[in-house]
């Protein structure tokens, strides 16, 4: 499982040329669900995101989650993220999970973000989607939970 935390001043979704979700000041999530992903994996991903210390506190220092500003998460199902670059110049999706698989694990992954209070927007699954973001700083992380 991969996960891009980026720091957001706000980001949203647009699908169809629509306003689709929207938070402002907060961390924006793409998710990538991998083969073998399993629900640990998922809630290991979910405590990392929401208790990771990237907000600045009064000194500059990097001492707050988004628990601790009572920041949003917008949160956005990206499978691109599991690509392997490493052959060729097509990138592999074969770490993918199936999207039924994928969908199911997603979903999760937003509800255990919401089980942590915080106030939660998403993408729309399987959607072409036009993300607009203003990263902050910048600051953003990748994390990687691994089932092997």
């Amino acid at each position: 499982m991969k996960v891009l935390l980026q720091r957001v001043k706000h980001a949203s979704v647009t699908i169809d040329n629509k306003l689709y979700s929207a938070i402002q000041n907060g961390i924006l999530a793409f998710v990538g669900i991998e083969k073998g992903d399993t629900i640990d994996e998922i809630q290991k991903a979910a405590k990392k995101a929401v208790n990771l210390r990237i907000f600045a506190d009064e000194n500059e220092k990097m001492n707050f989650s988004v628990i601790d500003t009572k920041g949003e998460m917008l949160i956005v199902s990206q499978f691109t993220l599991c690509g392997d670059c490493k052959k060729g110049t097509r990138p592999s999706f074969d770490n993918s999970a199936l999207p039924s698989i994928a969908e199911e694990l997603y979903e999760k992954f937003v509800s255990e973000i919401k089980a942590y209070g915080i106030k939660t927007a998403t993408g729309k699954f399987g959607a072409m989607m036009e993300v607009d973001l203003l990263n902050d700083g910048p600051v953003t992380f990748m994390i990687e939970i691994s089932h092997i």
